[in-house]
């Protein structure tokens, strides 16, 4: 029965307010105001930052892979020393949890050159077992190819980046030169071109079919650089990594070598790294729009309370305690904190459709590695700002209704 008239109370306060004549009304509404901006900027940090480390992480991964096996003594050169197919126990490795798909690769640069231009690459040797799917969703011009069992295919897929350093297009024919002794060469013709945006695949590689790159080499057809490995969940990258390492990384093949399991942090420990960085911008935004919301909501209660001096007073000469009062008030922040959370979602959460739909904001690719700015908008995310913010603020609410315990109904009564 009394909480029922807690609330009977709260309600007629806020909103039978006439706030045209009360001083409190503009500092409420800048409280409101700033739990919404605060809302809205967290759920805007929130959705720029996943997306961002969204879009960087599944670049890099599905370029190179999430997890890779070499040959131990191969270290990071391009000229890369093979292993031997039959040795890998492949079965094995995609019977692990979590292990997704298994493809073979071979590395091996080379010199590009046409009628006017020179260029080096590092062509990628792949197979019939390739998954195409992220580069034909980085598809600029033509196709990608086929490789068929029979025949060797003549073509390559390059990036638009290699494409304009040479002035080329597809359907030229260009002459890859393999720097070694003797030197030789293979004529390849274009075929696709893609953009990842990331210069560091897009300067660099260009994909063909492995069996040239092994008769290049003088490799058997069961000889090749490695395998990649993609899985089902990154955020099990590194338990696969060490299951794949057990399986694999202990044995040692013919001729005394062993195999080098790898996974992309490894591999690329600055982008990721760079990656980890924004996640800690996040929490210190939060802490500081919290921060901020929580100040705003302490300075307009205060001035609630003052402005209710008289009421409070009253009340507590007809016997309301302490905390029943503060309850009141309490509400009453409830309320408000409601409202500012409403339009903070409609602020921040309209924002992001916004950039979603039409890319409004713009990014330079040659640094951040995508054209505009990208937006992961999850519902738990937006739920999980929206309770943190009211129960957070509610919290901090505590502290100024404490103020309801020092007011005398007597003074409170005169003031008035």
């Amino acid at each position: 029965m009394i909480l029922k008239t807690e609330f009977f109370i709260a309600n007629r306060i806020t909103f039978n307010r006439k706030d045209g004549r009360s001083f409190t009304g503009p500092i409420v509404n800048i409280s409101v105001a700033g739990i919404a901006l605060g809302l809205a900027v967290m759920i805007l940090s929130m959705a720029i930052v996943t997306g961002f480390r969204d879009v960087v992480s599944s670049k890099v991964t599905g370029f190179s892979a999430d997890v890779q096996i070499s040959n131990f003594d191969a270290n990071n050169s391009f000229e890369t020393q093979p292993i031997d197919a039959n040795n890998v126990p492949m079965s094995q490795i995609r019977a692990i949890d979590g292990v997704a798909h298994v493809q073979p690769y071979v590395l091996k640069s080379g010199i590009v050159k046409t009628q006017n231009d020179i260029q080096a690459v590092v062509l990628k040797g792949i197979d019939q077992s390739f998954d195409w799917s992220f580069l034909r969703s980085h598809l600029v011009d033509g196709e990608t190819f086929t490789i068929a069992d029979s025949v060797k295919s003549n073509r390559i897929f390059m990036s638009e980046y290699q494409a304009n350093l040479l002035h080329l297009s597809v359907g030229d024919k260009i002459t890859v030169y393999f720097v070694q002794d003797p030197p030789r060469m293979r004529p390849f013709v274009v075929c696709g071109l893609y953009k990842t945006s990331i210069e560091d695949f897009d300067r660099v590689y260009a994909l063909v079919d492995m069996r040239h790159l092994q008769k290049v080499n003088d490799w058997q057809p069961n000889q090749i650089s490695g395998y990649e490995v993609d899985v089902n969940n990154f955020d099990r990258l590194e338990a696969v990594a060490d299951s794949i390492f057990f399986v694999a990384g202990n044995n040692f093949m013919k001729g005394g070598s062993s195999l080098k399991i790898t996974n992309i942090k490894e591999r690329y420990p600055q982008i990721f790294d760079w990656l980890n960085l924004q996640d800690m911008n996040v929490w210190v935004i939060l802490a500081l729009m919290l921060a901020v919301a929580g100040f705003n909501m302490i300075s307009g209660l205060l001035i609630l309370i003052l402005e209710k001096t008289s009421m409070i007073g009253l009340l507590k000469a007809l016997g309301y305690g302490n905390w029943h009062i503060q309850k009141i008030f309490l509400i009453q922040s409830f309320y408000l904190i409601v409202k500012g959370l409403v339009w903070g979602n409609v602020i921040g959460i309209g924002l992001c459709l916004l950039q979603q739909h039409f890319a409004i904001v713009p990014l330079d690719e040659s640094s951040y590695y995508m054209s505009t700015v990208p937006i992961n908008l999850k519902l738990l995310h937006v739920v999980a700002l929206n309770v943190g913010t009211l129960v957070s603020t509610l919290i901090v609410m505590l502290l100024p209704s404490l103020l309801v315990s020092h007011i005398s109904p007597a003074k409170a009564v005169k003031f008035n």
